[in-house]
């Protein structure tokens, strides 16, 4: 099972990343994944006709795609463009969660955005996760979120962390062996770490990267190309790769 994630697009009529997108989809054209997650922030300033471009480039591939808005992104006209299909209700909130069952691994899209802030928070939505993963039985899952739930060492991008995050360790902890791993998105840079005793990532960002900065007075150039995660469970083992195409 191969899972491709692609996180912060930030498609805009001022920018080129929806070429860069394309640089992304022509290498996962040869990788033919199972199932391809976008983790949020695909347009910048609410661009609907970005929306649509998106959606016709996803449409022309031979695999499915799952979509988790991001701080940037607009639900209504992530909605209008989609429709509601894609996304599990959440009766209490708004938000386009996910549930995909592939094979034995089942994936699970949690929309920690909040209206109008650059943070997230998850707290509203801890009695809907709880149930999808008890709803998954044995089977292991994988969680998906914009935002991010450890530290990154980045100032300015660890002030929008996650916010919920005690009781999303409790729930965790409490249903040991039911999450394997959590992937997010948001920070423009690749990185590795744990949260409540499980891996966690923070996939690149198909936009120019954020340089590798930990508040110091010098900030290092960076030139990333776009980055891409690709999740691959074999065995009921899940590794993890960080790719630049």
């Amino acid at each position: 099972m191969l899972i491709a994630q692609v996180s912060d697009i930030h498609a805009s009529p001022e920018n080129d990343c929806l070429s860069r997108f394309d640089r992304v989809l022509a290498w996962l054209a040869q990788l033919q994944p199972d199932v391809l997650v976008l983790s949020g922030d695909l347009t910048d300033k609410h661009w609907l006709e970005g929306y649509k471009q998106i959606a016709a480039r996803l449409d022309q591939q031979t695999y499915p795609s799952l979509i988790l808005p991001g701080n940037s992104d607009d639900r209504h006209l992530i909605r209008s463009v989609w429709g509601e299909s894609p996304w599990t209700n959440d009766a209490s909130t708004d938000a386009l969660h996910f549930i995909h069952d592939a094979g034995s691994l089942r994936l699970i899209g949690l929309d920690s955005t909040v209206d109008n802030q650059d943070y997230g928070n998850v707290t509203d939505h801890l009695a809907w996760l709880d149930k999808q993963l008890s709803d998954a039985e044995d089977s292991p899952s994988l969680l998906f979120m914009h935002h991010h739930v450890f530290a990154s060492g980045i100032p300015t991008l660890d002030e929008t962390l996650c916010k919920g995050l005690g009781k999303l360790e409790a729930l965790i902890r409490d249903t040991p062996n039911k999450l394997i791993a959590l992937s997010a998105g948001h920070v423009h840079r690749p990185v590795a770490g744990t949260f409540a005793g499980i891996p966690a990532y923070i996939c690149g960002s198909v936009c120019p990267a954020n340089p590798v900065w930990f508040g110091t007075e010098n900030v290092p150039p960076v030139g990333d190309p776009p980055a891409l995660m690709i999740h691959c469970y074999v065995s009921n083992a899940l590794s993890s790769h960080h790719v630049c195409v």
